[in-house]
C-alpha cells in the first residue's frame, strides 16, 4: 500500500503536537470546504480538554501515522461554519450516489491521499470506500495499530469510488448552495439509470435532486420512475418547478402523473402550464386509464393522402421532437377522419414526388377511445404493430398508441 495514502479511520485519533513536540490532542472530524477548493482537507477538528480547536491546512507541516506536526500553533475555537462539508458528520455512513457505476452507496471510509506543497503535508480527497475492507478497518480502530491493520486487510479486495463520480444529496438548498454542490453529472445519465438511482433514494432526497435538475432531464427521469413515486416526487415541489417539469413530458406522460394527484394538486399545476400544452392534457386526463384514450398520445404526425413525400420530409423536420419515436404517418381527410396509414420506410424508397396516398398499407387497424387496455395490448400482440392509431366514434384521429406505451402498462400491471 502506498505510503502516501492515509484513511479516514486513521486520520480520527490521530495525535496533533505543537513546535515543541507537545500533544494538544488528538483529530475528531476532518471537512472540505467546496467553495474554495473541492478536493483539499481545509480544516481539521481538534478535540482537546473542553473545547474544539479549529487547524487549517496551512498550519500543518506533516501528517503520518504517528500523528501531525504543525508549524503555526496558533489554533482558533471551533464555530460552525455552514460552508463546511464535515467529513465524520456529513459524509461518514451517508448515502451518496456513485455516478460512475449508476447506484445508491454507503460510505463507510474515505481514502486520502498525502501529497506535498511548499514543504508542507496537505490530505485530498482521492476515494470513498464502500466495501469490506473499510468495513474490517472501521471493527478495528482504535483497538489494533493502524499497521498491523494495514498489513492485515491486503487479502481483502478493494471496493471504492473514485471521489469525482461521486455526487452528494443535500436536502437544504441554502445548504446545497455553500457546498457548491450541483447534479450536473447526474444530467449527463441515461434517464432510466437516472430513474433507477432516484428510486433507491429517501422521499427527501428524492426532491432534492429533482429541484436543481434541469426540467427536461428531471421530465424524462420522472417519466421512468413508477406512478407512486411519480407522484410523491411532484406534490414534493414547488407548483411553478413541478408545471415546467410536467410540461417537458408528452401530453400521454403528463395526463398520466397528474392522474395520480390530489384533484386540487393537479389544477394548480395545469394553471401553471402553458395554455397549450394545457388543453392536450386536460383533453386525455378525460379519458379513463384503463381505455385506449388514457393510453394514447396526441404526438402524432398527420397529412392530406395528396400530401408527397416531400411535403412528408418537411413536416417532420418541423416536427422534430417527435421523428425519433415516429414509425407511422397517418392520413386524414378534410373532416380529420383517419383514411390510411404509411410506414416511415417506405419513404425512402420513394421518388420526392410520389403521393402518400399510393403508398399506405393495404391494412389500416385502428381502434376506438373507449376501446379497454387489454384488448389494445392483444390488438398489438396479434397484428406485431409499432404504432395503434386511436378514433373517436366518428372516426376522426384522436391520438396513437405505441408499443412503448403497452410495454408501460404491462409493466404497472
Amino acid at each position: 500500500m502506498a505510503d502516501n495514502v492515509l484513511f479516514f479511520t486513521e486520520l480520527l485519533g490521530l495525535k496533533v503536537y505543537d513546535l515543541k513536540g507537545r500533544r494538544l490532542g488528538t483529530v475528531k472530524d476532518a471537512a472540505l470546504v467546496p467553495l474554495v477548493d473541492a478536493i483539499r482537507v481545509d480544516r481539521y477538528l481538534l478535540g482537546g480538554g473542553w473545547a474544539w480547536l479549529t487547524i487549517r491546512y496551512d498550519q500543518i507541516r506533516s501528517i503520518s501515522l504517528d500523528g501531525i506536526q504543525l508549524q503555526d500553533e496558533k489554533l482558533v475555537p471551533y464555530h460552525r461554519d455552514d460552508y463546511m462539508l464535515r467529513l465524520g458528520r456529513d459524509l461518514l455512513d451517508q448515502q451518496i450516489i456513485d455516478v460512475h457505476g449508476r447506484k445508491v452507496v454507503r460510505v463507510t471510509d474515505i481514502t486520502f491521499e498525502t501529497v506535498q506543497v511548499n514543504g508542507r503535508d496537505e490530505l485530498r480527497m482521492l476515494e470513498v470506500d464502500v466495501g469490506l475492507r473499510s468495513i474490517f478497518r472501521r471493527i478495528v480502530q482504535g483497538v489494533v495499530p493502524p499497521r498491523w491493520t494495514r498489513k492485515s486487510m491486503v487479502h481483502i479486495p478493494p471496493n471504492s469510488i473514485r471521489w469525482e463520480f461521486c455526487n452528494i444529496v443535500e436536502a437544504d438548498p441554502q445548504r446545497r448552495l455553500r457546498l457548491n454542490i450541483t447534479h450536473s453529472m447526474l444530467e449527463k445519465m441515461h434517464p432510466a439509470d437516472l430513474a433507477d438511482i432516484v428510486e433507491e433514494l429517501s422521499p427527501e432526497d428524492r426532491e432534492a435532486i429533482f429541484e436543481t435538475l434541469d426540467s427536461e432531464v428531471a421530465a424524462e427521469a420522472l417519466s421512468e420512475v413508477s406512478p407512486g413515486i411519480q407522484a410523491s416526487i411532484i406534490e414534493s415541489l414547488e407548483t411553478e418547478k413541478a408545471a415546467e417539469i410536467i410540461e417537458e413530458m408528452s401530453p400521454d406522460e403528463a395526463a398520466d402523473v397528474l392522474a395520480e394527484l390530489e384533484q386540487e394538486t393537479s389544477d394548480e399545476i395545469l394553471e401553471e402550464m402553458h395554455s397549450d400544452d394545457k388543453e392536450e392534457v386536460r383533453e386525455l386526463l378525460e379519458h379513463e386509464d384503463d381505455t385506449a384514450g388514457g393510453m394514447m398520445s396526441t404526438e402524432y404526425l398527420a397529412l392530406s393522402p395528396h400530401a408527397t413525400v416531400a411535403d412528408a420530409v418537411v413536416a417532420m423536420r418541423e416536427n422534430e421532437e417527435i421523428t425519433e419515436s415516429l414509425h407511422t404517418i397517418f392520413l386524414v381527410d378534410s373532416e380529420e377522419r383517419l383514411v390510411g396509414a404509411v410506414p416511415v420506410a417506405r419513404l425512402f424508397n420513394a421518388t420526392p414526388d410520389s403521393l402518400l396516398e399510393t403508398m399506405k398499407t393495404d391494412r389500416l387497424t385502428k381502434v376506438e377511445i373507449s376501446i379497454h387496455q387489454d384488448k389494445v395490448t392483444e390488438t398489438f400482440d396479434k397484428y406485431n404493430l409499432l404504432a395503434l392509431p386511436v378514433v373517436d366514434r366518428h372516426g376522426k384521429l384522436a391520438g396513437v398508441i405505441t408499443a412503448d406505451d403497452v410495454i408501460t402498462v404491462l409493466r404497472n400491471a
